[in-house]
């Protein structure tokens, strides 16, 4: 359906007539949480013949999650950040994205981001975030994390079912610290236990028609200087731009 009008606003609101919003849901989490099995189990509870879902999948330099994503037969897009850092190039992409979702006619759409350095910010306000966190990092992780732990609606607690009753409570205090407000879930990416009350938390989640003009809920890490542009040497007389030097006196 195309508008005949030539005003951007009835052009946008034919957009909203022929695509309706769609649930965005950002999660997030350390590598090797269990964030993709985790996703998995969970929206095997949310589609349904009358619901419908999909998922894009941002990464660092290489990975076969959409392939997973794929053999439990839901729509995905892969993305590849390569050298840029992953939380820019979530951001240059996640509206596009959402675009592609509506196009498609989702109900709930996730989007899985790698948090390798646990500096990511890739929540954004009035969107769903949940942060994926596994009790074998330690229980000092928690308070390692930043903005993709601290500003989460829900965090998933992953393989818990390897640590002892202690380990977890203990865990779950720091995260607690970490993140008082946000709801925590036990889930069992394996065996999918707990991941249905994560899908009925997702349930909640808001409509997204566009992102332009929405904030994230934290910055991003910041850093533009020569490395960011490709320098490669080693030198004070080679480092420009927002660097951060430490004190050895």
């Amino acid at each position: 359906m195309r508008s005949s009008c030539p005003w951007p606003r009835c052009r946008d609101e034919a957009v909203k007539m022929t695509h309706p919003g769609v649930k965005l849901i950002t999660v997030a989490g350390p590598p090797s949480s269990g964030k993709t099995s985790v996703i998995i189990q969970t929206l095997r509870h949310l589609a349904a013949p009358e619901k419908t879902v999909g998922v894009i999948k941002f990464d660092c330099l290489t990975g076969d999650d959409h392939l997973r994503y794929e053999k439990a037969g839901i729509p995905v897009k892969n993305g590849i950040a390569g050298g840029i850092c992953p939380d820019h190039f979530f951001i240059a992409n996640i509206e596009q994205g959402l675009q592609w979702g509506r196009t498609a006619g989702f109900d709930f759409l996730i989007s899985e981001s790698a948090g390798l350095c646990n500096r990511c910010s890739p929540h954004i306000r009035g969107v769903f975030s949940v942060c994926v966190i596994d009790h074998l990092s330690g229980v000092d992780t928690p308070r390692k994390i930043g903005p993709m732990l601290r500003n989460a609606d829900v965090v998933v607690l992953t393989k818990g079912d390897i640590v002892s009753q202690a380990e977890r409570e203990v865990f779950a205090f720091r995260v607690r610290q970490a993140n008082a407000k946000a709801v925590l879930l036990p889930v069992n990416g394996l065996t999918g236990q707990g991941s249905l009350l994560l899908a009925q938390a997702l349930e909640d989640a808001a409509e997204i028609s566009s992102l332009n003009g929405m904030r994230l809920r934290f910055t991003m890490p910041g850093a533009l200087c020569s490395y960011c542009l490709g320098e490669t040497r080693i030198g004070p007389d080679c480092q420009i731009g927002n660097i951060k030097t430490m004190d050895f006196s």
